[in-house]
């Protein structure tokens, strides 16, 4: 087990922003899996469930929404480095009970460096999209527990989330 105490990798020794260099680490298969809830109220999740309303517009356009972003996840974060991915999934599971939509984002790659960043983009962007196109039922929707739930590959092996 390292001693090395914890320290924010994107700041040098005089703590100015830098960006990590990853040219040296071995290139390794990885693996990010990441969360996301929207909340909304029972109006708005009704027209998004009912038949025939569009659920399946909704969540196929959040769908590859999240997708764009992982992939261009470089672009908008400014430290991140660009990936090969390949492969990103978004998938979403209903709670009818709490009017809420849990979206989960996977992200794949063999490189340098891991794709927790690509696929936290990818369900935050698949969330907004879903926002974007209910807000005219519920402009109170909440956007919510954006988190990594697992990473695998490089240097730091295998991570779960608490549950």
């Amino acid at each position: 087990m390292s001693t090395t105490p914890p320290a924010l990798s994107h700041l040098d020794e005089s703590g100015q922003v830098r960006m990590v260099d990853v040219g040296g680490k071995a290139v390794t298969a990885r693996v990010a899996i990441a969360a996301a809830r929207v909340r909304m109220n029972a109006t708005a999740y009704g027209l998004l469930t009912q038949p025939g309303q569009g659920k399946g517009e909704v969540l196929n356009t959040a769908r590859v929404a999240g997708m764009l972003a992982a992939k261009r996840c470089a672009e908008l974060i400014p430290l991140c480095h660009s990936l090969p991915l390949s492969f990103v999934g978004v998938d979403f599971a209903l709670d009818d009970a709490a009017h809420s939509i849990d979206i989960r984002a996977t992200c794949h790659t063999d490189f340098r460096t891991g794709v927790e960043m690509e696929a936290m983009t990818a369900c935050s962007v698949a969330a907004l999209t879903v926002y974007d196109m209910c807000k005219a039922a519920d402009k109170g929707i909440v956007i919510e527990q954006v988190r990594l739930e697992y990473k695998s590959g490089g240097k730091s092996g295998e991570w779960r989330a608490d549950t």
